[in-house]
């Protein structure tokens, strides 16, 4: 019994793409160590493809050492000419968006573990130790750097001259973007069973969207970070803690005044930007990943790599693809009528939106892709957890 607590607190606070994933592995594995068998499920083997659409690697360059085997949240910030990118070793580099050529290389030294995300003339990165970095976007001149409670994971955000920050002790900080100066902190308590989130605020206006433990999403102000609204988007059920277990864990999402929201064991769900009334709620579906939208459509990733297409006014499914069951794949990029996602073995895998038909495919990497693909000007900048960048065109 000890053993299984151990193992289930393992797998609680692994972070990753599925964390409900890592607890049914763990789960599985537990009938292996005990004597049984492990029936935890295995990813689904690639079939035979005939593309339809072509993915094609336009540049590609290696970046230090990637996430050197950590489970960190950095990701590519793409903007109308220049790329930016980070290692975990602290190395962050400028690269041409046309042809990938580097414009500059800075060495921090750092543990970092979030980001990069740029923020008017700056670049903002959290560390393992609790550190908040801004770099000059021409240079990567070090402009401030500010110590907080815990590691950041979470990807800062920043708007009308205030960066906002999620620490993993549960603690959400308001910065003045000019200087790193606290402008104001807002506090929640972490429930004694929680999951490592890698989910980041979101900003829409002068209101900081956040999601916590025990299904609430929160609404505060950006300028001083007080409480505009709370509300209880996803209902525990189950007679374990495990099974009551629920995280909003995902980064919310804002389309038309509807903020939309997932998490560990939390389905999906709809709630109105002005005053958090619950729209509507389905609990079908839920994973770890943000979601992404397009005109009438919501996509999503859910906790066993299956792909949905939800309809946005109500929630219903529309289609799921289960060919990449298990391939721990990453939050849906939507470009044109296309949907593609990055998986555990460094392939993209290119959907009809449509229908969910996989249309195309390539592999960038034998290294996981963790990090959603970013869409600029019809090309996707991926970059794997190996420390590979690329800028691929969809045809």
């Amino acid at each position: 019994m000890r053993l299984a607590l151990l193992l289930l607190s393992i797998a609680l606070f692994t972070p990753g793409c599925a964390q409900f994933s890592a607890i049914q592995d763990m789960a599985g594995s537990l009938g292996g160590l005990l004597g049984g068998t492990d029936n935890s499920e295995p990813p689904k083997e690639l079939e035979p493809l005939e593309p339809t659409v072509d993915l094609t690697v336009r540049w590609k360059t290696s970046i230090g050492k990637g996430y050197d085997d950590q489970i960190v949240n950095l990701v590519p910030a793409v903007t109308s000419s220049t790329v930016y990118v980070a290692d975990r070793k602290g190395l962050v580099e400028a690269h041409n968006r046309q042809d990938g050529d580097t414009l500059w290389s800075v060495a921090t030294r750092l543990e970092l573990s979030a980001g990069p995300v740029v923020a008017g003339d700056k670049l903002l990165l959290g560390t393992s130790n609790a550190e908040l970095i801004a770099l000059s976007l021409a240079d990567g001149a070090l402009l401030w750097k500010t110590t907080l409670s815990s590691e950041i994971l979470a990807l800062p955000k920043a708007g009308h001259n205030v960066a906002v920050v999620r620490t993993s002790d549960g603690r959400l900080v308001g910065l003045d973007l000019h200087n790193g100066a606290m402008k104001w902190s807002h506090e929640r308590s972490i429930p004694p069973l929680s999951v490592r989130s890698l989910g980041s605020p979101a900003i829409d206006g002068e209101v900081v969207l956040d999601g916590f433990g025990g299904g609430k999403l929160v609404a505060l102000g950006l300028m001083d970070g007080k409480p505009v609204w709370e509300t209880t988007v996803a209902i525990p059920r189950g007679r374990s803690e495990v099974e009551r277990l629920v995280e909003l864990d995902a980064d919310p999402l804002v389309k038309d005044d509807v903020v939309y929201i997932t998490g560990f064991q939390g389905g999906v769900t709809a709630v109105n930007l002005q005053d958090g009334d619950v729209q509507w709620r389905q609990n079908t579906v839920y994973s770890s990943h943000a979601l992404a939208a397009g005109r009438r459509s919501l996509f999503i990733s859910d906790a066993k790599s299956d792909v949905w297409q939800l309809d946005l006014a109500s929630g219903r499914d529309l289609w799921k693809q289960n060919a990449l069951h298990q391939r721990r794949l990453t939050v849906p990029a939507l470009i044109r009528d296309r949907l593609v996602v990055g998986d555990f073995e460094g392939y993209l895998h290119a959907l009809s939106a449509d229908d969910g038909r996989l249309v195309g495919r390539l592999q960038i990497d034998d290294e996981p892709i963790r990090a959603t693909p970013v869409v600029h000007d019809e090309t996707l900048f991926v970059y794997t957890s190996g420390g590979v960048l690329a800028a691929i065109g969809i045809n």
